[in-house]
């Protein structure tokens, strides 16, 4: 069973908007990204994986509602395959420029908020500015 780091009653919270009707697959899917940000994060965890510092659990449940936020503002569904390319053409074949944005090791597309979150408390390298 996947770990999943925010409610959909979080989620709520987070963007001021009730959550969608597919809120915990979105969910899902934003804390496997989160989890996919953190290879090289140390924190303490309990049997089942989950983070048991209270900032930890706090900034995990902020990153993985920030980054349904992104998702869903760029259009993704949760799959990754939106916002990859600036233009697509399917005959014969023509891919356009990848638009910018932040990247995390393995083309993980990580949400500035989330990235934010993480860095904050001390999950990934980096300054806030």
């Amino acid at each position: 069973m996947p770990r999943v780091y925010a409610t959909p009653e979080q989620l709520a919270a987070w963007t001021g908007q009730p959550a969608p009707a597919d809120a915990e697959r979105l969910l899902t899917r934003a804390s496997e990204d989160v989890d996919d940000a953190l290879l090289s994060a140390v924190y303490r965890t309990d049997a089942a994986g989950m983070p048991t510092d209270l900032a930890v659990v706090q900034a995990l449940a902020d990153a993985t509602c920030a980054q349904v936020e992104y998702q869903v503002a760029t259009g993704d569904d949760g799959t990754g395959a939106a916002g990859r390319w600036g233009s697509v053409s399917i005959g014969p074949v023509q891919l356009g420029d990848r638009r910018g944005a932040p990247q995390a090791p393995g083309g993980l597309d990580l949400a500035p908020r989330a990235h934010r979150a993480l860095t904050r408390a001390g999950l990934l390298p980096g300054v806030i500015w």
